[in-house]
């Protein structure tokens, strides 16, 4: 069985980090499914979907990180075509992707202990955002 549906979040860009674990667990939850995986994809090419220990401290430092390795403030080809300002927000989200996939038994998604599903939200301006869920199993 396969089931898809659609989580919806508001950001405000700039290494936005929003923790979606609990509706992750729901949509889980809510499908009926017991055994499988859940595939999350996050539409758009400035964003992306990981797993980080969802702590003040790591929150801080993942944001410190992606300005270190994709800085902001050099040039990008994509700015001068389009002028948007946002070239490090795609860079940022091709190197951290757009999905991950969470095996789950029982209805409980096989996260460690200190493990958060996240969005990171590389674009310069608050975004709506929508994560397609589709859950596989049975």
């Amino acid at each position: 069985m396969v089931i898809t549906s659609k989580i919806g979040i508001r950001t405000k860009g700039e290494c936005d980090l929003i923790d979606i674990t609990a509706q992750v667990e729901r949509e889980v939850l809510d499908s009926g499914i017991n055994t499988g995986t859940v595939t999350l994809f996050i539409n758009g090419s400035t964003a992306g979907i990981s797993t980080i220990e969802y702590e003040s401290g790591l929150v801080s430092d993942f944001p410190d990180m992606w300005d270190r390795i994709v800085p902001r403030n050099i040039s990008y080809q994509h700015d001068l075509r389009w002028g948007d300002g946002n070239g490090h927000s795609h860079v940022r989200a091709s190197l951290l992707g757009p999905s991950l996939v969470v095996p789950f038994t029982d209805g409980i998604l096989h996260l460690g202990t200190w493990q958060q599903i996240i969005v990171a939200d590389f674009d310069n301006r608050p975004r709506a955002r929508e994560i397609v869920a589709q859950i596989m199993g049975e």
